[in-house]
């Protein structure tokens, strides 16, 4: 079996997800400030966007992004080595695969999910990519597809993908129903079985595999990562690092090892992302593109509605005046 020579990218053992939509390169920054170890993952850019769109606008990030993987949406083993080297190029750490996205948008492109139904052309695309790049080429994935629920699917898709010299899989410990579901369902609803994940690694040791789905709290993962012979080697949370970003704030020193006391908090952050904002508007950005991703920085502690009110009036926005911090910050009393 071929094995990829590149070395496993920094940060791997806690990823945040990526999120259409959602962690364009404001947020990852944003989340940067936060962690400075974890693995972030860019929105889901599709081969035709890249190859016939704006580049730089797709592929732009800040150098403070690092560790920073790519993803990518396409099922044309070309497309996707083109686009791979393209984002070597820009400097990605790693290119990753979407075989796991089950919208009817994405399904209706022959990606995402129902890749899975095609592991022989998954790893001709894997393959072409790893041809092409000097990075690690990873996949994104789900156990199954609609109800069925057997193991061996699963097993023979990363088996497949594994001897075409993938050797880190990020799986969402769920189904993929392709019918019946909306995305946002198909988070919820189709039942989490972590147990397949531990599962893979038994079969597949030589192999990493990366836990998604449902994990929700340092305990839980905490306790997924107990250092057993059949333990995913690392996590991905998705929306928990979106919806409540503070969670981020103890990676470093639980998953990473480092100083606790070395962490920036949430005034330092609000300062840096105001340094950000002031240089993000001298290229023609507006504010409500970066606030609209610090909205749940306080989530969970007294004074966080009054901090989304201020962040989210659109008659503030408007000014375009990164001021709107301050006055969002002097509702939190003990800031």
């Amino acid at each position: 079996m071929t094995l990829p020579t590149s070395p496993p990218v920094p940060g791997a053992r806690f990823c945040v997800a990526p999120m259409l939509d959602w962690t364009d390169r404001h947020c990852r920054y944003f989340h940067r400030l936060i962690s400075r170890q974890a693995l972030l993952y860019s929105e889901m850019i599709t081969t035709g966007a890249l190859l016939h769109g704006d580049q730089a606008r797709h592929l732009d990030f800040d150098a403070a992004e690092h560790p920073l993987a790519l993803q990518l949406g396409g099922s044309e083993p070309q497309d996707l080595a083109r686009c791979a080297r393209l984002g070597e190029q820009w400097g990605y750490d790693e290119i990753n695969l979407n075989c796991g996205c089950p919208s009817e948008r994405v399904q209706r492109g022959a990606f995402g999910a129902c890749l899975m139904a095609e592991p022989a052309l998954v790893a001709d695309c894997v393959k072409a990519m790893r041809d092409a790049v000097s990075v690690e080429v990873t996949v994104k994935h789900r156990i199954g597809l609609d109800k069925e629920e057997d193991y061996g699917f699963v097993r023979d898709f990363v088996g497949a993908l594994a001897e075409a010299g993938c050797s880190r899989f990020i799986v969402h410990a769920r189904n993929a129903w392709l019918k019946g579901l909306s995305p946002k369902e198909n988070r919820t609803v189709p039942p989490l079985r972590y147990d397949v994940v531990r599962r893979l690694k038994r079969d597949f040791p030589q192999c990493r595999f990366i836990l998604n789905g449902g994990l929700s709290s340092h305990g839980q993962i905490v306790e997924q990562l107990q250092p057993v012979a059949d333990a995913p080697d690392g996590v991905m949370i998705g929306r928990m690092a979106y919806d409540s970003p503070w969670f981020l704030h103890e990676v470093d020193h639980r998953y990473f090892g480092g100083d606790e006391q070395a962490q920036p908090g949430r005034g330092e952050v609000i300062e840096a992302m105001q340094r950000y904002a002031i240089g993000q508007q001298a290229r023609g950005v507006p504010l409500k593109s970066i606030t609209r991703h610090m909205l749940g920085l306080f989530n969970g502690v007294p004074g966080a509605k009054a901090w989304r009110r201020v962040l989210s009036d659109p008659v503030a926005l408007a000014r375009n005046d990164v001021a709107l911090l301050d006055e969002a910050r002097s509702q939190l009393a003990y800031l």
